[in-house]
């Protein structure tokens, strides 16, 4: 299996009893953290006393947009802007479903500006239908695609009303869930999705239960009985904002329980080092959009 933290996955299972896991090609839209910093204070992650390392954040970045490359998926960029130091963090503005693009409203001021740069992305891109949201709506932050309904997470961020009216403009259903520990302040850093629903399958995803409210583990144990329980010394380390293609699944190096977990499943772990980008807040799901055609 793929290293790259010089871990061996180690398990009981013969690799011939694995599930084949099929990935498939993506495209994803990421923003270089040229302007990274800690200025200030919008969620418990951030520290602007400590000292931020923008080279070591570029470096970081890069070697995850080269890792989705090697992988065969599509990476645009989107030019940084001075000032928007969070921009890097691009799953929290848009989110695109059959071409259907729903922009971001940031509940933290210091992040507003960043929406309307990814709304002129999309358009001089050739997206047509996009649209604004009018409630504080943080994208792919707190919406989850399963390939059958949109998890939509609130809580601390997106308004519960933007539910509604993202179910309303992208015309898939949506399913609400409630977090509850502000260390996990968005749907992204408790629960990705490992394999998106086929007509012959299921999806699969994994999640933290404890960044839940009771319903709403309530609900994810119904609707994923299979789900990939995630550990709290995992989750600590954003083990929950990882990527996967269905079979590659790019996740912090810390992680490394995770990763045991999914190797046991016949998902491929990848391990990669986003300790710098972590200081904001922020891991390879946070850096990454994904543009659904």
């Amino acid at each position: 299996m793929r290293n790259e933290a010089t871990h061996t996955f180690e398990t009981m299972t013969d690799a011939s009893a694995l599930p084949a896991r099929v990935p498939t090609t993506r495209h994803y839209l990421m923003c270089p953290p040229r302007y990274f910093a800690v200025e200030y204070v919008i969620n418990p992650w951030m520290d602007p006393d400590e000292p931020v390392d923008v080279d070591r954040a570029m470096e970081q970045w890069t070697v995850l947009r080269d890792t989705y490359r090697r992988f065969g998926h599509e990476v645009d960029e989107i030019e940084p802007q001075p000032g928007l130091p969070d921009m890097v963090f691009a799953a929290n503005s848009g989110t695109v479903i059959d071409g259907r693009v729903l922009g971001a409203r940031f509940r933290a001021p210091q992040r507003a500006a960043e929406a309307e740069h990814f709304r002129r992305w999309f358009v001089e891109h050739g997206y047509r239908e996009v649209t604004m949201p009018t409630k504080i709506n943080e994208a792919e932050g707190d919406f989850a695609w399963t390939g059958r309904e949109l998890l939509a997470g609130t809580g601390f961020r997106t308004d519960p009303d933007a539910h509604a009216e993202a179910q309303e403009l992208l015309g898939v259903p949506v399913v609400s869930l409630r977090l509850t520990d502000p260390r996990y302040y968005h749907l992204d850093t408790a629960l990705f999705v490992l394999a998106e629903a086929t007509d012959s399958a299921p999806a699969q995803v994994a999640y933290n239960p404890a960044a839940f409210s009771a319903g709403s583990r309530r609900v994810l144990a119904r609707m994923f009985p299979d789900a990939v329980l995630v550990r709290e010394a995992d989750a600590a380390v954003f083990g929950c904002n990882g990527i996967s293609d269905g079979r590659n699944v790019i996740l912090p190096r810390e992680a490394r329980g995770l990763a045991d977990q999914l190797a046991v499943r016949g998902y491929e772990p990848v391990l990669l080092d986003i300790s710098e980008l972590r200081k904001a807040g922020g891991g390879p799901k946070c850096c990454t959009l994904e543009i659904r055609k």
